[in-house]
């Protein structure tokens, strides 16, 4: 099953909005097949792994582990569950059932209705914490939502004029480039995006850029902002207007509820994770209405001595690391 996670683990930045699922095929004590889910819209990781046995007759008295539910309906691919089914496979391991309404245990129901003896619950909490982004959209309706952001020794964000650039040494702004190829978004608000000007795509990483998300409740943002120039799509959330260009969609949401209406649409739109990369006052939105799963917060050496404070965190750290110079704390919203 730890091999299966592990092989999950390859599929993340390409199957969103689909879970990471691993396959691991042991006959005999031995590996004859193994397999992961690429790609979104095509073949699951059972597939992939039984495709990778040369001999079939051995899935007869093999034993496949998957750390998801092996599907039980058609979608992009057809049932996993009717696969496993006609190759015989006598005996099934799973650490989680999928939460997707859709399946919610019918997958391993029908195995055990054809005989497949199937054993649920192995290394399940390693499993929902690898799918950590799917089961918070299956549970809460909204994306997993990652606060991310860079702070002096002393506690500021930025300088008073809001300027913010390069807090973090350039190790820490490569792991950002990294975090950003792996989420499907990457929000701002409107003072980060006024200030800083920012790309928010993958440049010192090898992966593809996320979608970006800009709040400007009151369209003051100039049409000549990077995150306006169409290259990515981007969504911009405000209180006046609702348009379509490519690349752009102006969304137009409620001024009384904002935040859960963005989150919301983000939803229905298949966004599974955002990464959220400041200002401050966006940060502490998030947090006030504890609308975050994980915070993710780097501090330098640098001070400022005045300026844009930073959120001030009351949880305790599940992770700290270093950072070149810098360290880095991680936070769980637990």
């Amino acid at each position: 099953m730890q091999r299966a996670m592990e092989l999950a683990i390859l599929g993340r930045g390409h199957v969103s909005p689909n879970p990471l699922v691993g396959c691991v095929i042991v006959h005999d004590h031995k590996i004859i097949g193994e397999g992961w889910h690429r790609q979104y819209g095509k073949a699951h990781a059972e597939v992939n792994a039984i495709n990778q046995v040369t001999d079939k007759t051995l899935l007869k008295s093999a034993t496949l582990y998957v750390n998801l539910e092996p599907c039980s309906h058609y979608g992009k691919t057809p049932p996993c569950a009717d696969l496993i089914i006609g190759q015989n496979i006598p005996k099934v391991v799973v650490a989680n059932t999928d939460p997707n309404p859709q399946v919610n245990g019918e997958g391993l129901k029908k195995l055990q209705a054809n005989g497949i003896n199937v054993k649920e619950g192995v290394l399940k909490p390693e499993g929902r914490e690898l799918n950590k982004r799917f089961f918070t959209g299956m549970e809460k309706n909204r994306p997993y939502i990652i606060l991310k952001w860079a702070q002096t020794s002393d506690g500021f964000l930025a300088r008073k004029n809001f300027e913010s650039k390069w807090i973090s040494n350039e190790h820490a702004r490569q792991l950002v480039h990294k975090w950003r190829s792996e989420e499907d978004a990457v929000l701002v608000g409107t003072r980060t995006a006024q200030h800083d000007n920012p790309e928010l795509t993958v440049r010192d990483w090898t992966g593809r850029s996320p979608v970006r998300i800009v709040f400007d409740r009151f369209l003051r943002l100039s049409e000549k902002s990077k995150l306006f120039d169409r290259t990515q799509p981007t969504l911009g959330y405000n209180v006046i207007k609702h348009e379509e260009h490519k690349n752009l969609a102006l969304v137009r949401v409620s001024e009384e509820n904002f935040l859960e209406d963005v989150l919301r649409d983000l939803y229905q739109r298949k966004i599974q994770s955002v990464i959220v990369e400041g200002g401050a006052q966006t940060l502490s939105m998030f947090m006030e209405k504890g609308f975050w799963d994980e915070a993710r917060v780097f501090t330098s050496s640098k001070i400022f001595e005045e300026g844009i404070h930073a959120p001030l965190m009351k949880w305790h750290e599940n992770q700290h690391l270093k950072i070149g110079n810098d360290e880095l704390r991680v936070y769980r919203n637990l």
